[in-house]
């Protein structure tokens, strides 16, 4: 028996997340919560086998839960869902340790295909992710400039492009102004841009920020 927390800001979304999974017998505990310091908060009272995490959450981005997931609660699988296309954000999620991706306009039973997928141990890739993963192997160079960037680097242009400044940054990080300056150079330079609202326009046209 297993126990799933749906960590979504909207409602309407929780509810038919819950929908799905409670028809499902081996789902026994369904958690829910609407903000990313909530989140970790229930991951702190309870264990849970699996969070189906939105990566766009009001206080802090999915992209910083995760690795608060990972680093802290080693045995919670983590289910990234998103309103965002997989070609923006899963290669960044899988590679930071997500078990999975999906699109959440996918049917009720792809849904709970990867949640199976993943709580038996196993990564879920849709088959539009993997299409676009076989493709890039024949096409490198048509990868968009942050499917270069490392990890940490692509937090931090996610951070950056939605206004957070270089201190805010580096008390949300736990990082020093220093490293965080570094981190920002260092996306520049790889990204060939100068300006971080050069970095705010890149992360609009590609769909990285709403």
């Amino acid at each position: 028996m297993s126990s799933v927390l749906i960590a979504d800001d909207h409602a309407m979304v929780r509810a038919g997340l819950r929908g799905y999974l409670q028809e499902d017998r081996s789902i026994r505990n369904i958690g829910e919560t609407a903000s990313g310091n909530e989140t970790l908060e229930r991951l702190r009272s309870e264990p849970w086998d699996l969070v189906m995490l939105d990566i766009n959450m009001p206080d802090r981005s999915g992209i910083d839960i995760l690795r608060h997931i990972r680093s802290g609660y080693p045995n919670t699988r983590v289910l990234i869902m998103s309103g965002f296309a997989e070609k923006q954000y899963a290669v960044n999620v899988l590679r930071a340790g997500a078990s999975g991706y999906l699109s959440k306009d996918q049917a009720p039973e792809e849904i709970m295909r990867a949640v199976h997928t993943v709580l038996a141990g196993r990564r879920f890739v849709s088959e539009a992710l993997s299409e676009m993963l076989v493709d890039a192997l024949d096409e490198p160079t048509d990868r968009p400039l942050h499917a270069s960037l490392s990890q940490r680097e692509f937090q931090i242009l996610s951070k950056l492009a939605v206004g957070r400044s270089i201190s805010e940054i580096a008390n949300e990080l736990f990082l020093s102004v220093k490293t965080v300056s570094t981190y920002r150079a260092r996306v520049l330079e790889k990204m060939n841009l100068q300006t971080n609202a050069d970095l705010t326009t890149y992360a609009i046209r590609n769909g990285l920020v709403q």
